[in-house]
């Protein structure tokens, strides 16, 4: 029980249709399972309580909020919810992203209405998220916030809007844990590799009209350990570390998740 009381936000606490578990979800369930009371949230309500209830089925205790993150009045509101629901928020976690799906291309393709979009939904949601809960660490002189960005930022991905918001989400992780250490306010970031989740694999065999199995093993090749994609367990036990007093003395990190991808060279 290594959240015993602690009140969090989850982002991004549903998920995109497909096979599988995503980031979001398993983190909500992992956090509830360690004793947090967790606010579930996702611009897709029944997704979240469909989390919900996964939740409580063990015994958890959760509540589903609709937010579309994109508007501040909207994570205002999903901030104004949790406190006034249980008196404090403890940890925030912001899973939210789109790449592909949200219009993202490469260089010459890139469309301003998809740079905007991916922009609003990976990065300016994010930076508002904190403008909300930090006021409220602030005043109890604790708290911690995780970042849930991409090995995008260290590898050669193609897309552009995606790799930039994922890049400016660890520097202003970075700046969030500087300015707030004073107030007891942990801040980190996680770089999930490659990732055997809804968002990602069933988003691409959709994309470019494959099988899963297909999209699956094209990925499994390109991860160094074991040759086989995470899950949304990893990145949640990842989180669970940064969230717990056992990451106490950490603040301004950028953890990779990625088996071992970030150490290839050349």
């Amino acid at each position: 029980m290594r959240l015993q009381d602690r009140i969090a936000i989850v982002v991004g606490a549903g998920q995109s249709p497909g096979e599988g578990m995503g980031n979001g979800r398993a983190t909500a369930l992992t956090f509830a399972r360690e004793g947090a009371k967790v606010l579930c949230v996702d611009h897709n309500l029944a997704s979240a309580q469909e989390t919900v209830g996964m939740i409580g089925a063990k015994g958890g205790s959760a509540f589903a909020f609709k937010a579309d993150v994109t508007k501040e009045a909207q994570i205002k509101a999903m901030v104004e919810d949790a406190q006034a629901r249980w008196g404090r928020v403890d940890i925030l976690h912001n899973n939210v992203g789109v790449s592909l799906s949200g219009g993202d291309a490469e260089l010459l393709d890139i469309t301003e209405e998809a740079l905007d979009r991916c922009i609003a939904i990976n990065l300016k949601s994010c930076i508002f998220a904190a403008r909300h809960v930090i006021p409220i660490m602030r005043k109890q002189k604790s708290g911690v916030i995780i970042n849930i960005s991409s090995m995008a930022v260290i590898t050669t991905y193609p897309y552009v809007a995606y790799k930039a918001t994922k890049s400016a989400m660890v520097s202003f992780t970075e700046q969030l844990a500087y300015q707030n250490a004073q107030y007891g306010i942990r801040a980190n970031v996680i770089l999930p590799g490659l990732m055997n989740t809804p968002m990602a694999v069933d988003t691409r065999a959709r994309e470019f009209k494959k099988t899963r199995a297909e999209v699956e093993a094209e990925r499994d090749a390109k991860v160094p350990l074991r040759k086989k994609m995470g899950t949304g367990w990893d990145v949640a036990n990842a989180a669970l570390f940064l969230a717990s007093d056992e990451a106490n003395f950490i603040t301004g990190v950028t953890l990779p998740v990625d088996g071992g991808a970030s150490v290839r060279r050349g």
